[in-house]
């Protein structure tokens, strides 16, 4: 029976987007079916979001639609098999209001209106303004520098789910450890925890060439030099180096550097010899340079990234924790928050942990304690509240983009208070870490309560645990009362609690699209054909 739900809803998805012909590519992260689009114009919005099954629908660099944790997982291989055994008629989209969003940066408008202008304020408008503002600010991040970091993350983001995996076996092992309960089963779990941590540098240098137009297994096979038990016999800047050294910082910058020197060889060797000369070109000289210089540069920087990470939280915790939980929303928006991922898997890698990842997740508490206080505050504006209602559920998950574009940023001052319950929640859990109560998680990607299964600290799991709980509700609590108090202003309390001129019930899927509240969206992609089609899958767990 719920397989057969499943075929229904990819059976309803398919020819919204335009049909089979219309889709270039299928991935899925942990919330989000992801599809590549040929034809925009194709994809009928406003009966996707229509859909039951359908949270929400994201358009960035490929057409997301949003399932929630666990059926994204189900619905994209069903979705995969009838692209591949019957593909779908091209369907032409009826108009609609939904089809006058700017599409593309050059048509975003300058200006967005303020909620409170109308006479009346309802969940549509604000998914309108919502719309208008992502357009807005996907512009503005279309920059070498942003552009560039976003590549970046997108070499870790298909690493999450295997981080996410293999850090819940850590803190099961762990828990059997300290219990003493199964000892003979200790050691797999070790290994199965460790393993994948042992050779995350090849994986790293294997997206990376990916990235960025070189031989995947070639920038695999350069990074995997780094972790290389034999490297320790090798002295560089008179000094044995050791195998990981550099860490993913050094198998991210051997791949780059063997995917732009790969290309120019392929430019400049005859074709009778390229098969032969260009792979073992590529890794001897790029090797070389990875050995004797790169190695030992890229540890140095992840040894100050450590040392510096740890200083912060060690002399100025709760400062520090009260800006990155306040600021971390304002850096997604403006697509600065892809550079913290290499240093989140940089700590994991040396600590086992990154402290900074439960700080940014108040951001998302925030979000909740202001959607709170607005379901409070506007008892009669039902389309809105029933938007709160039907996001609440994926918020305290951690997947706050409904929240954000569907309700508070558009409203303006809830958004800026909602900061300041993650800038609260941030700096109690930075004031902990300054204490001397390590608070970390073993890997990226959830957020809110997902992440509780991944919390890891220095101290008990007991301890560490009431902490990052603590945290949320203090994120929540701040987040509600200072928009109760000074979300809204008296003109906008009047327009959002007119119920009337509401032409409809506006659910939380009809939230606009919106950007995501993590670090970046979890994903992992495997490339193969289908009828001439160009097919990627994922394994993702839930959550997002």
């Amino acid at each position: 029976m719920s397989e057969d739900k499943h075929r229904a809803t990819a059976a309803a998805l398919l020819p919204l987007v335009g049909g089979a012909d219309n889709v270039i590519s299928v991935a899925h992260c942990m919330t989000r079916l992801r599809l590549g689009i040929k034809d925009r114009s194709l994809v009928q919005d406003d009966a996707l979001k229509a859909l039951p099954a359908v949270l929400g629908v994201v358009e960035d660099d490929t057409y997301q639609i949003v399932l929630g944790p666990g059926t994204v997982a189900r619905v994209t291989p069903e979705f995969e098999r009838l692209i591949t055994e019957a593909p779908t008629p091209t369907v032409t989209p009826t108009p609609s209001p939904a089809d006058e969003y700017p599409r593309t940066p050059t048509e975003a408008p300058t200006t967005v209106a303020p909620a409170a202008s109308s006479s009346t304020t309802t969940a549509a408008d604000l998914a309108t303004q919502g719309a208008a503002l992502k357009a807005r600010q996907k512009a503005r991040n279309a920059t070498p520098v942003k552009l560039f970091l976003r590549r970046i993350a997108d070499i870790f983001v298909p690493l999450i789910p295997a981080l996410i995996g293999c850090g819940i076996i850590a803190g099961l092992n762990g828990l059997l450890t300290n219990a003493g309960w199964l000892p003979a089963l200790v050691p797999a779990l070790t290994a199965l925890a460790s393993g994948f941590m042992s050779l995350i540098a090849v994986f790293v240098g294997h997206n990376t060439a990916k990235e960025f137009g070189g031989t995947p297994v070639l920038g695999g096979a350069v990074a995997a030099v780094t972790v290389f038990p034999g490297i320790a016999h090798v002295t560089a800047f008179g000094r044995q180096l050791a195998p990981g050294q550099g860490g993913v910082l050094g198998a991210l910058a051997a791949a780059l550097l063997a995917a732009q020197l790969e290309k120019q060889l392929r430019r400049r060797i005859p074709e009778a010899l390229d098969v032969l000369l260009t792979p073992t070109l590529t890794v001897l000289l790029t090797g070389l340079v990875t050995v004797f210089g790169l190695m030992w540069a890229a540890g140095e920087v992840s040894t100050a990234i450590g040392t510096a990470a740890g200083w912060l939280l060690a002399h100025g915790g709760a400062i520090a924790g009260f800006l990155l939980g306040g600021l971390f929303l304002p850096l997604v928006m403006l697509g600065l928050h892809q550079a913290l991922i290499p240093i989140h898997t940089t700590l994991i890698q040396q600590q086992g942990y990154t402290t900074l990842l439960p700080i940014l997740a108040m951001a998302g508490a925030g979000q909740v304690g202001a959607a709170l206080a607005l379901y409070v505050r506007l008892r009669r504006n039902h389309s809105l509240r029933t938007t709160i209602r039907s996001a609440l559920p994926a918020g305290l998950l951690g997947v706050g983009e409904p929240l954000i574009y569907g309700v508070s940023l558009p409203l303006g001052r809830p958004f800026i208070t909602a900061c300041l319950g993650g800038a609260f929640g941030g700096g109690f859990i930075g004031l902990f870490n300054q204490l001397g109560d390590a608070v970390g998680t073993t890997a990226i990607g959830p957020s809110g309560w997902a992440l509780f299964p991944l919390v890891k600290g220095n101290h008990s799991l007991t301890t560490t645990l009431t902490v990052y709980a603590l945290g949320l509700l203090i994120g929540y609590a701040v987040g509600f009362v200072a928009t109760y108090l000074f979300g809204l202003s008296a003109q906008q309390r009047t327009n959002l609690n007119s119920p009337a001129g509401e032409p409809h019930t506006t659910r939380a899927t009809d939230a606009t699209p919106h950007t995501a509240l993590h670090t970046s969206d979890p994903g992992i992609q495997t490339t193969h054909g289908t009828q001439g089609r160009r097919v990627a899958s994922s394994t993702s767990p839930s959550g997002d």
